[in-house]
């Protein structure tokens, strides 16, 4: 081929020689075997590592009938402050080492959700799925279920069908954030929530009409534009509903709407923290440092990682044992603010 030497693929008959090894032992390491010494796999590792070894997924397959493959159908969204990055991170790190590969395939809101389900079902391409966004009577979740496809979701249902999870208590979240906009006197409150498709977005509002009935605060919606909305259409909306001055505190749903709120109340001239208080969720510390009278009641989405991560291989290594569910319940401690 041109005078080029083509280099042959690493094989576990490669490592085993490599490291005087016996081909069962060198299988068994980089599957983190019980019954493999830590050095012995470490040995392993850094030889496959040194030498570029990747298994061979149809021989992997062959054998286990498994790809070794977890797919992420991901719903993209426009704030990239949001959980997704910090997501995707905290699954991949806790996949290191695990022998399963993430593949992330976005999904957009005007595609049909199962075209790309029927393809990892129809060609067995993944051993189990994630999904996010996740709606109270989700399509995807039934047909996976149907189709006895593993699936793993940031965030619940209200469809009655086990699996594993992990999700946010947003009702006890916009509870928060009420309660500290009653400290600061604020009892006229705008809601920037979600697409109320999304099982989250119900949350927030039931959490947000049982708590404003509780303090004796009012609380409407944002009609027109949603916390996913894009950063123009939301801040017209804002602007329009703060223009007339009837509200007093704002609680929106995303470091991205949260902005959105102030840069309406600033182009109207109101100042925040006098005029209007506002408080917003956020998956990382930003509200603070952007401005300082914001208040942020604040949820991990790298914990939710790591623990769907976990999930998943429990579902695939004892598919018998009960799912793994987990709500996140915040706390005082999760909510910040600086006095006023």
């Amino acid at each position: 081929m041109d005078g080029q030497t083509t280099r042959k693929r690493p094989t576990l008959k490669t490592l085993a020689q490599e490291t005087g090894l016996a081909v069962t032992t060198v299988s068994k390491a980089l599957n983190d075997a019980p019954d493999i010494g830590a050095r012995t796999k470490e040995k392993v590792r850094e030889a496959a590592r040194r030498l570029g070894y990747r298994p061979n997924r149809a021989g992997i397959r062959l054998r286990t009938g498994r790809t070794q493959v977890l797919s992420f159908l991901l719903t993209p969204e426009l704030d990239m402050m949001s959980h997704t990055a910090q997501l995707i991170h905290a699954l991949s790190s806790e996949l290191r080492g695990t022998g399963y590969h993430l593949i992330v395939t976005p999904v957009f809101d005007d595609e049909d959700p199962l075209e790309q389900l029927r393809y990892i079902v129809e060609t067995g391409s993944a051993d189990a799925v994630f999904l996010n966004k996740i709606r109270p009577v989700d399509p995807r979740i039934a047909f996976l279920h149907e189709n006895n496809l593993p699936v793993i979701t940031h965030g619940r249902s209200a469809m009655g069908i086990e699996h594993p999870w992990y999700d946010h208590d947003n009702a006890r979240i916009v509870e928060l954030a009420l309660e500290a906009l009653a400290r600061r006197k604020r009892r006229r409150i705008l809601i920037v929530a979600p697409p109320m498709t999304q099982n989250y977005a119900l949350h927030i509002r039931e959490g947000a009409l049982a708590t404003a009935d509780r303090l004796g605060q009012t609380v409407e919606f944002l009609i027109g534009a949603t916390s996913d909305s894009p950063a123009d259409k939301l801040e017209a909306a804002l602007v329009r509903e703060l223009a007339a001055g009837r509200y007093d505190g704002v609680f929106a749903s995303s470091i991205r709407s949260t902005i959105n709120v102030v840069a309406a109340l600033e182009s109207l001239g109101q100042a925040l923290g006098r005029d209007v208080d506002v408080a917003g969720k956020e998956p990382i510390p930003f509200l603070q440092r952007f401005r300082k009278e914001l208040i942020s009641v604040r949820e991990n989405s790298a914990d939710a990682g790591t623990y769907l991560a976990r999930a998943a291989l429990r579902r695939l290594e004892h598919p018998d044992d009960p799912p793994m569910q987990h709500l996140e319940v915040p706390t005082e401690a999760d909510l910040y603010e600086t006095p006023a």
